[in-house]
């Protein structure tokens, strides 16, 4: 891609948070300072149950805290940024910081999406091969996929993100509330083709992979659970339905996200903020609510760590 001189490499960006809404910044601190606190507390308390708790040290739970970890780093990508722009108007960042946090959102976004496929084959695996699960999914399985996860948004999100930053740009307020790619590329002063067309082949390969696995392995459990007895349909349907809530909620706003992207009609830059920041900023807050609430396991493990803090409390206090 030719670059010419036009331009300059601004020293810091400005972010405008979410234009057409800015009356309601402060409005919009509280529920994400709520949001932030419980999405560490939630995600914290599911990996250290997961740790502490040996029961569950198996590959389902295991894929769980991986996806608790991923959630972290997503939701600590955005939102403290996000809340010093909406609680104390600080809407500068870094040219460095921005890229940084392009490179992190996008990143750990290919991550989740990775981590609820192998969610969705080890639950296929589990209702529909029961007698094989052991030897099939592993814990060394699970780590490999999630370093393979890992792996796969390194290698398509660091072209993304180099080839942002060479771009020479005419300006340096971001119309965003964080440093989201395509917001970020069309301050360029040069033909932005090749970015975005890359920017939308990556977001459709790593689609075409995820959603159609996803797809097929809970149409083959379906199909397994509607053969089951009726008294056994119940249990085997409700050890799905967390996996089918959490994917609900990452997926469904991003399709939604590319649709309007696509549409012919004229919509506010307000509601393309909304959205991509309800599906990369609800799913790390309900996700351990949603496991905490269906998973009997979990819940068992909770209250056991619960007990063994008290059972330590009483023993130092003596």
């Amino acid at each position: 891609m030719l670059v010419n001189d036009t331009g300059f490499t601004p020293s810091i960006f400005i972010l405008d948070g979410i234009p057409g809404l800015e009356e309601y910044h402060m409005g919009f601190a509280a529920p994400l300072t709520a949001i932030y606190i419980i999405t560490i507390l939630g995600n914290c308390t599911l990996l250290l149950v997961v740790k502490s708790v040996m029961s569950l040290q198996k590959p389902m739970f295991l894929l769980i805290a991986l996806l608790s970890s991923s959630d972290l780093f997503l939701s600590s990508s955005i939102l403290p940024k996000m809340l010093l722009t909406f609680w104390f108007n600080d809407r500068e960042i870094s040219f460095i910081g921005c890229f940084i946090q392009l490179f992190f959102v996008h990143a750990f976004a290919g991550v989740e999406s990775g981590i609820l496929t192998a969610m969705a084959v080890d639950r296929y695996v589990a209702v529909c091969n029961p007698l094989r699960y052991s030897t099939i999914i592993t814990n060394s399985l699970v780590a490999k996929t999630g370093i393979g996860s890992v792996v796969r948004s390194v290698i398509i999100v660091v072209p993304l993100t180099t080839l942002a930053a060479r771009l020479p740009f005419c300006s340096r307020y971001i119309p965003h509330s964080f440093c989201e790619h395509i917001a970020v590329v069309k301050l360029s002063c040069v033909d932005i083709t090749f970015n975005s067309t890359y920017g939308a082949a990556i977001t459709l390969a790593v689609g075409a992979i995820d959603l159609p696995t996803i797809a097929v392995s809970y149409i083959l459990i379906l199909k397994a659970i509607l053969r089951l007895p009726r008294k056994d349909r119940f249990k085997a349907f409700n050890t799905c339905v967390a996996h089918v809530c959490v994917m609900s909620l990452f997926y469904i706003p991003i399709l939604f996200s590319l649709s309007l992207h696509r549409s012919h009609t004229s919509i506010p830059l307000y509601i393309h903020i909304l959205v991509v920041s309800a599906y990369l900023l609800l799913p790390p807050v309900a996700n351990p609510l949603i496991y905490g609430v269906k998973t009997a396991e979990i819940r068992h493990g909770v209250r056991q760590m619960i007990h063994k803090g008290k059972a330590r409390f009483l023993l130092c206090s003596y």
